[in-house]
């Protein structure tokens, strides 16, 4: 008979380990089934996230951030230094230091939880009736294991375009773009969207020529308008060669060099680069992963069908992450995760889905939460809207970082606030201001009244939200 459990969680990565870790804390029997191998060939918990995304990607943008400012914002403040270089395999074995201790830091948190650690089983696995879970070693041997309830963390994976297929040495994925082992002179993405950005101003900023060709005609479609303006403004001041409206139809490897045909409003044109980014999106990683006869559905896009609280509909199996509805975010998944375990257990458990918020680490950073100007109008939902530049904010200008502003938008009538969207520098901590306010349905007036230390770059939001009433200080209304 297969071993039973309280909990069996499909996935490793964010959501997944941290599903696991939770379950475990609330006294039940968890496994966490993973198939991910790391860079020396042995099995790594933590998922695309830690291993292949969210903490080696930071690690590089820091590493080229810090280059950057070397060789061209020190000297501003009279800082200045000859002959400074980068050495990128350096580089890249700082960010393999910092995923190695990340990956084993799990292992030790699955240890860690007093009385009831997590089972790790690596191996990859796929569901069965009855909650059993089939999982193929990576000795290829199989073994089964059963639990009465199922937690499927399934993550996601590029997608791969049928006239560029990764090989990971000139056309690369995203994991492929973490491991270039010296500075492409001549660098292509395609997609403008978080992984082009950042991995395409890591090695602008060391000193490639990065060409982003990006299909859809407005850049950042996602974000807000005004917040989309400004970052594209930085980008074109930094070199990265943003080309809108330019679709791809062909790549092909030539020697050392990658070939390209694309064409934009003016036609078919041509283009030739050292190394190739795919960045296009990623997609559900189900594949394999459901047997016949479960009852669990996917939808069109390959996603796993949940409701509000992550059920699929069969009883005891629950899917979060990437693998189901809702934004691709690591965050997301981890209190998805949360709220996993603590249903099972019989504690409520949610995540309101219109207060996640997104970040791209590029230079400056862009944030935001909640909805868009261009929502709202859709929605045809009245509001109002103020903004402030961090040019006007002492603490930017002193750390030479003036670029981008804050944006609140506010209902017209009741002044809660329906989005927060930040361009410039840290923003990547300052955004949980709006989640918090958005959570406790806080109102412009309550962003407006809370006294913001001076001088910070939050003062930007407090101006900001005094700017939906057209009170900002330090701005002519």
């Amino acid at each position: 008979m297969s071993e039973q459990f309280d909990v069996v969680v499909i996935g490793a990565g964010p959501g997944g380990y941290v599903a696991a870790i939770r379950a475990a804390q609330l006294g039940l029997k968890t496994a966490c089934v993973d198939a991910f191998i790391g860079k020396d060939g042995k099995p790594a918990l933590g998922g695309t996230c830690l291993n292949i995304g969210c903490i080696p990607s930071k690690a590089l943008l820091d590493s080229s951030k810090q280059f950057h400012n070397l060789t061209h914002s020190f000297k501003d403040h009279g800082i200045s230094a000859d002959n400074a270089r980068i050495d990128v395999p350096a580089m890249i074995a700082r960010k393999d230091k910092i995923v190695k201790q990340f990956t084993g830091g799990i292992a030790m948190l699955f240890k860690g939880v007093k009385g009831n650690p997590v089972t790790a089983i690596a191996g990859f696995a796929t569901l069965k009736p009855g909650k059993v879970i089939s999982i193929k070693g990576h000795d290829g041997k199989s073994a089964e294991i059963s639990a009465k309830h199922v937690i499927i963390a399934a993550g996601s994976q590029p997608i791969e375009l049928p006239f560029a297929k990764f090989d990971n040495k000139l056309i690369l994925d995203n994991a492929g773009g973490l491991d270039v082992t010296e500075v492409p002179k001549r660098l292509g993405v395609i997609g403008s969207g978080v992984i082009g950005l950042e991995m395409g101003s890591v090695w602008r900023r060391l000193g490639s020529e990065v060409t982003i060709l990006e299909a859809l005609p407005d850049f950042l479609a996602a974000a807000d308008a005004d917040i989309s303006k400004a970052a594209a403004r930085e980008f074109k001041k930094q070199g990265l060669d943003i080309k809108l409206g330019a679709k791809v139809s062909k790549a092909e490897i030539k020697g050392n060099e990658v070939h390209l045909i694309y064409s934009d409003a003016s036609g078919e044109k041509s283009l030739v680069v050292d190394k190739l980014l795919v960045a296009v999106g990623r997609k559900a990683a189900t594949a394999g992963l459901l047997a016949e006869g479960t009852g669990v559905k996917l939808d069109d896009r390959g996603r796993i069908v949940v409701d509000a609280h992550c059920a699929t509909g069969v009883e005891g199996v629950w899917a979060i992450g990437d693998c189901v509805r809702g934004p691709m975010l690591a965050h997301k998944a981890s209190e998805e995760g949360i709220a996993v375990a603590e249903l099972i257990a019989g504690l409520p458990g949610h995540v309101n889905l219109d207060t996640v918020p997104w970040v791209i680490y590029t230079e400056p950073e862009i944030a935001w939460v909640g909805k868009t100007e261009a929502e709202c109008k859709a929605a045809d939902i009245p509001y109002k809207v103020g903004s402030f530049p961090f040019a006007a904010i002492g603490r930017a200008v002193a750390m030479n970082e003036p670029a981008g502003l804050v944006k609140v938008i506010a209902h017209a009538e009741t002044d809660r606030i329906l989005g927060l969207h930040m361009c410039g520098a840290n923003v990547s901590e300052m955004i949980h201001e709006g989640v918090v306010a958005m959570e406790f349905n806080g109102s412009a007036d309550d962003l407006a009244r809370i006294c913001h230390a001076h001088p910070t770059l939050s003062e930007a939001v407090h101006e900001a939200a005094l700017a939906v009433d057209k009170r900002a200080i330090h701005k002519s209304n």
